[in-house]
Parts: structure tokens; sequence; C-alpha cells
């Protein structure tokens, strides 16, 4: 796609990135076809070649207005359309950068500002998220439904014996999924016990920085970035040999800190030695002995592969073919590629697709009537628990 992109854009540091991104994209349309807003609105301009478009206009100076942002926004960056993409278009870089520079171009208005800042300010600390759920549950029956099944009860966890293993992994411990459902990270230490790996929690970790990252707020998500590779890096030195993640959403941010630091002087080398060391659980059980955990017998499941794992991370398969192999029957989920809604808070800002997308993926999930509905990230359980009546669970938890 030939541009030339305007003078307020040369003196970006990310001309040359945006600039190229534009250039690799050919117009041909195979994105629309897997694009989760475009199946369900038919609006070109919800489609990632309608959303290019709307950016190559910006950054070529053309006049920009809520209209782009308005459709920006409803983009889940599920990146199914850079899976599909035969020209390797990196659609969701192009679109957070962009999205910068069209908030500052276009003032939103105050409501929906300061819910995008109170949403971010309660979800990254643990701490604040704690605190709102145990003022939230004493009045959970009194919430309207699509708000009540969010929010998990209180589940107080067992006991854990602590037993060290010469390998050892590590545990960013900041996610809210700490909050909503820790029997995930316990299974994960369990687990990974079985297989003489210890895993330590780091504690001084924080929030990945996703949240603020595709909110636009990309200073503060880099300061937790910062916060993260400092709170790690003795453990690294100290013979840690991965940075384990349970969540698929916080992994493929994790993964990505080589790339966001890549201009700073100061981090540049430790961010891409840590974005190395970032591994999917799944990455870590799929080469270990799996002897070691039981065989089942003729146990239907359905796995809903979250788009952070299989477009963000490119792991489609790993996670079934794990569970095959402890004789678990895998059902296939018609248009299993497509996203569930959640896509981090976008099920809190632009609920009434959120909704459409969630409702059809618990219909694909639910079709041949599984024993066992599971999936790989905290945020995709918790918005399809929303409207099931049947438990999610995390697939770890299976290895129990």
């Amino acid at each position: 796609m030939q541009t030339t992109l305007a003078d307020f854009v040369k003196t970006s540091p990310h001309h040359d990135e945006m600039a190229s991104i534009l250039r690799s994209c050919v117009h041909c349309g195979f994105c629309n076809a897997t694009c989760p807003t475009y199946q369900l609105t038919g609006d070109e301009l919800d489609s990632p070649r309608g959303r290019i478009y709307l950016l190559k206009q910006m950054l070529e100076g053309q006049e920009v207005s809520q209209l782009s942002q308005y459709h920006l926004d409803r983009c889940l960056s599920c990146r199914a359309c850079e899976t599909t993409c035969p020209s390797g278009v990196r659609y969701e870089r192009l679109l957070d950068l962009g999205r910068v520079i069209v908030d500052e171009k276009v003032p939103r208005p105050l409501i929906n500002k300061l819910k995008r800042q109170l949403i971010a300010w309660v979800f990254t600390s643990q701490q604040r998220f704690s605190l709102l759920l145990r003022l939230i549950r004493p009045i959970k029956p009194l919430l309207p439904q699509q708000f009540k099944q969010k929010i998990p009860d209180y589940q107080p966890l067992k006991v854990e014996i602590n037993t060290t293993h010469s390998r050892k992994m590590l545990l960013l411990t900041g996610c809210v999924q700490n909050v909503l459902a820790p029997e995930i990270d316990q299974a994960t230490t369990r687990v990974l016990n079985k297989l003489q790996i210890s895993l330590i929690s780091v504690n001084s970790s924080g929030c990945c920085g996703a949240l603020n990252y595709h909110l636009s707020e990309h200073q503060k998500a880099l300061q937790l970035v910062r916060n993260n590779i400092d709170a790690c890096e003795p453990y690294l030195e100290a013979g840690a040999e991965a940075i384990i993640s349970t969540a698929s959403g916080c992994g493929v941010m994790l993964k990505d800190y080589g790339l966001l630091l890549k201009d700073d002087a100061n981090y540049r080398e430790k961010a891409a030695r840590f974005s190395s060391l970032v591994k999917d659980i799944s990455e870590v059980i799929t080469v270990e002995d799996l002897s070691v955990f039981q065989q089942v017998d003729n146990v239907k499941l359905a796995f809903q592969a979250p788009c952070t794992l299989q477009h963000g991370q490119r792991l489609s398969g790993v996670v079934e073919n794990i569970l095959q192999r402890l004789g678990y029957k895998i059902m296939t989920i018609e248009n299993g590629h497509l996203c569930c809604g959640s896509a981090g808070v976008y099920s809190l800002m632009q609920t009434e697709l959120a909704t459409q997308l969630r409702d059809n993926k618990l219909k694909a999930l639910q079709a041949d009537n599984p024993d066992c509905i599971v999936s790989a990230n905290i945020g995709c359980l918790n918005h399809l628990q929303a409207n099931s009546t049947q438990k999610l669970r995390h697939w770890i938890e299976l290895l129990i």
C-alpha cells in the first residue's frame, strides 16, 4: 500500500515502523473473513482493512474524527487477522501506535475518559481489585445477572507443602487472576512439582502492562514493564530457567517486552532476555514426561482457545495435544478462531458486541454436550462464566 506519512509523524520514533506496516498491506481482504466484529456488523470500518485505512488517512495528515476513534475502539485486538494475513501485516502493532495519536487528536467525552481511567486504576492493582471484590461480594445477590456471574465466591485454598527442586521457574503474581481464581496458580505449582520443578512467586511483580498499553497509556504501561523486569532480574541471575504465564493474555504481553523497550538503552538487553524466557505453561508441559499425570478415559472436553494463545502467541493445538495425550477427547469447536468477546476490558467497554460474541462462543462450546469446558486465560473464563450454567476451568487444573 503506497503511503507518505505527514510531517507531524516524521518526528515520531515509530515513524519508520508504522510506514513499513502500512506498506505491507496489499488490501486483499483476507482479514475480513476472520474478523469477529466484521462478521457481526458487516461494516467495512469494523474490519482490519477498514481500520488500516482509517489509520492511514490519519497518519497521512487527513482529518481524524470521533468516527475513526469509534471504529478503532470496537476492535478486539484479537489478532485473528494476523493469523490469516498472507502478507504478514503487523496489524495490532499499528493499531496500538495509531490509537495513541488518534486519542491525542480527538478528545474523548468526559464520561468515557473517566470510565477508562477508573478501569485502568482498579484492574492494574491486585490490592485495589481485591478490595473491590470484598466490597461487592456481600451484595452479589442484589446485582443484575450479567454482573453476578462474573463475581466468584470466595474459595479458601488448601495449604500447600513447599518442595524445593533444582529446576526453578518464575511466576508473576500481579494479575487479577490471583484474586478471581487463585486456584489456577496453585494448580500450576502442584503440576510443576510433579515434574520436579519449583515455581517461585515473584511477589514484587505487578500487572504485566497490557491493559494500560491497549488503553493508549503507553508510558504507564512501560513503567510496569520495567518494574517486572527489575523484580525478576535477581531470580534470573540466580538460575531460574523460565518465566511462566498461566494467563495467555498476560503471556503475549510479557513476550513483547523486548519489542516495547527496544529503544531504551538501559533496558533493551534485559527486556530482550526477559521476553526470551517467557513461556506459556503449555510450552513447559508439552516437552515434559506426562506419565506422572493420571490418564482419563472417555471424557469429552471443549477447549476454548484464547485469541492471545492461538493468534498472539501462535500456540494453536499445544494445549489440545497435551490433553489428548492424557486421554481426553477434544471436541471440534465451530469457528474456534473467533474471539469470545472478553479481550481484556473490551467486555466492559463494548458490552453489546462482547455479549453477542460470548453467546456465540458458548453455543459452539456446548454444542456437543462436553463433560467439561476449559480455557487458558482468566479473562475468557470470567467472561464466558457470566452466562454459563456449566462451570468453566483452566485446563491446568485437570492435571492435578
